[in-house]
């Protein structure tokens, strides 16, 4: 139940108790002790909301502990190792390390999607994400009726902590998905660096 509540709020950014205990087929009463257990290990946080005159709602989040529950592969390691290079070589060996390594990656990922229709690229990508520790998913864009648009959410950051010390990693991951979809205009909808609880890309086949 824990991993259920703590995997809603990821996807959910805020949720009141009603709304969780609907979505988990569970009583209030006891969806609000599983919060109150949550909120005393640290891992979600609430803030009071009041709209019209009856009582305030509590609107519950994952706290940084929270979403530090979720995968973050190599994230410590490599913010460790980051930093030493950083330290010994100078932040602009830094930056050539990391647009390498984001062009070998877009190379890889290029590859393995090859030339199918975009909704099965899509889905092999959203697959290679989920393999790396990203909690990922792909729907058709909602402005379009064909296969033509799609947006990719992550949820969480398998590399959050980098991200926060190293913000350019997040504009080379934009670049590498243009790369692995070259015929395909990528566009960032949403960022979990700005505060936001996810992480959207609007890909779309460019016109010919």
């Amino acid at each position: 139940m824990k991993e259920d509540i703590l995997r809603f709020l990821l996807k959910r950014g805020t949720a009141t108790a009603g709304a969780i205990a609907r979505h988990l087929d569970i009583t209030p009463q006891g969806i609000r002790r599983h919060l109150k257990n949550l909120e005393a290990d640290g891992l979600i946080e609430h803030q009071t909301s009041q709209t019209g005159m009856g009582r305030p709602n509590h609107l519950y989040q994952l706290s940084r502990k929270g979403r530090e529950q979720f995968p973050d592969q190599y994230d410590q390691f490599a913010l460790s190792l980051l930093d030493t290079v950083a330290d010994t070589l100078g932040p602009e060996h830094v930056s050539k390390l990391l647009r390498h390594q984001w062009q070998q990656k877009a190379a890889a990922y290029r590859k393995q999607l090859g030339d199918a229709p975009l909704k099965a690229r899509m889905q092999t990508l959203v697959k290679l994400r989920q393999a790396e520790g990203y909690m990922a998913e792909c729907y058709p864009a909602e402005e379009v009726t064909d296969d033509s648009a799609f947006v990719i959410t992550e949820y969480n950051c398998a590399i959050a902590h980098i991200a926060e010390s190293y913000p350019t990693v997040c504009g080379h991951e934009l670049a590498m998905f243009a790369i692995a979809l070259p015929d395909c205009s990528v566009e960032r909808t949403h960022w979990l660096v700005n505060g936001e609880h996810q992480c959207g890309y609007l890909v779309k086949l460019k016109s010919k």
